[in-house]
């Protein structure tokens, strides 16, 4: 009861903040996956031309999101007296002119209707919607309803900004705004990019194509794989339909660079090219980052799996699915770490005439991959968190120590929770 009568009070302040403050532009990040990367990519390119307001960790929470939206931290300790400071916060922030222009929020659900309750107290001017896919099959029992729940955001925001290549067509009749657009890497998306060089020193090179500028506009995209160009492009499209000029918008878009964990590269030993993806893992983000492995031109490549997690029921198809998808022409190996990966990717991938090594754990995995890699080679590591920590087998086969502070959870709290895990295989 307490938790919910402190919501319901945040968020009033939420709605009394935008009455406030009408001129303070909203814009929502939803979406299975890529939420994180997206908001980031907004952010960075609109703070080219306007203040914007952004909390870079995860404070999608039913009380996290109205704090994040009103730039007040999460209360350390959460009794009667700190909650009392923050209600104070809050009121000073509507009390006082605005301190930015534009606030961009991540909204995430934790299960059937919860994103239906941001819409009692947020209006967004924009949507940006991600993906629909397999991500969360744990807490939801079918993809229809994963739709539902995802694309719910468009019908309380202004204009929604909705991703062509991660959102099947079939989903549309979720869809009640007729004030939307798209964008995407392929050319149906209204707003898109056309690649015209790729290096993993630069990132990607080409043309931003926009129905608001009458040519594309040359641009620099620092990014690995195709599906890491959609966050950028998604920030392009909330910058035009912002008012920024092309000439910000450009300059936003090279400031760009590849966050932790999401196919960043990496140097490992022996000349080696780590390419690492171990934030977290779903089907689209796994299959991606697999198929950007093969554009790689090396004498070797390894793909480490970990399990994907949170998949429920569909599971057993998705890794099955992803195991089909390693080709032993292109791979010298397929390294997996994780039950489900165990149980139902690494036999398919055997199938199809691949090297195959099974791993205990992500300390098993990088001290194996560290034995057979040669030099030159490229080695994608692709994983969750809970009970995989793929970014422990990385770490063994970088080449510098300092570079464990470019990885993914890596913090005393995070350090501590991996070594209480794999103390359980010592």
């Amino acid at each position: 009861m307490f938790k919910k009568q402190i919501q319901r009070k945040l968020e009033s302040y939420v709605r009394s903040y935008f009455k406030k403050h009408p001129e303070v532009k909203l814009v929502a990040v939803a979406g299975s996956l890529g939420k994180t990367s997206t908001k980031i990519a907004i952010a960075t390119i609109l703070s080219e031309q306007y203040r914007v307001r952004l909390h870079e960790g995860s404070r999608s929470t039913s009380l996290g999101a109205p704090l994040a939206v009103l730039g007040i931290e999460y209360p350390k300790n959460g009794g009667l007296f700190a909650w009392s400071r923050v209600f104070r916060a809050a009121r000073r922030r509507i009390r006082q002119p605005a301190d930015v222009d534009v606030i961009v929020q991540e909204l995430s659900t934790t299960g059937p209707g919860a994103m239906a309750r941001y819409g009692k107290y947020l209006l967004p001017d924009i949507a940006v919607i991600t993906a629909v896919s397999t991500e969360r099959m744990h807490v939801f029992s079918t993809i229809e309803a994963v739709a539902q729940e995802e694309l719910a955001v468009a019908q309380f925001s202004r204009l929604a900004i909705i991703n062509r290549d991660d959102i099947d067509g079939r989903h549309a009749n979720y869809l009640t705004n007729g004030n939307l657009t798209t964008y995407g890497t392929s050319a149906a998306a209204e707003y898109s990019f056309i690649t015209e060089d790729f290096s993993p020193e630069i990132g990607h090179v080409g043309l931003l194509v926009a129905p608001d500028s009458e040519q594309p506009l040359s641009v620099t995209i620092r990014a690995t794989g195709e599906h890491n160009l959609r966050p950028a492009i998604a920030a392009a499209a909330v910058g035009y339909k912002l008012g920024m000029n092309a000439a910000a918008i450009v300059k936003g878009l090279a400031r760009l660079s590849p966050l932790a964990g999401r196919m960043n590269i990496l140097k490992g030993v022996k000349q080696t090219i780590l390419i690492d993806d171990t934030y977290s893992s779903s089907p689209l983000s796994a299959a991606s980052a697999l198929q950007t492995l093969y554009t790689f031109q090396a004498p070797q490549r390894i793909a480490v799996f970990g399990s994907m997690n949170n998949l429920g029921a569909s599971s057993q198809k998705e890794h099955e699915t992803l195991g089909g998808m390693c080709d032993p022409n292109m791979l010298g190996w397929v390294v997996v770490i994780g039950d489900d990966a165990a149980r139902y990717l690494a036999p398919v991938a055997k199938s199809q005439g691949c090297q195959v090594m099974v791993c205990a754990n992500a300390l098993e995995a990088g001290s194996f991959v560290h034995k057979v890699l040669e030099s030159d080679a490229a080695i994608l590591f692709n994983g969750s968190d809970a009970d995989v920590y793929c970014e422990e087998a990385l770490k063994i086969v970088l080449h510098a120590a300092d570079d464990d502070a470019l990885l993914v959870r890596q913090s005393p709290t995070w350090l501590a929770e991996k070594n209480t895990f794999f103390s359980k295989f010592a």
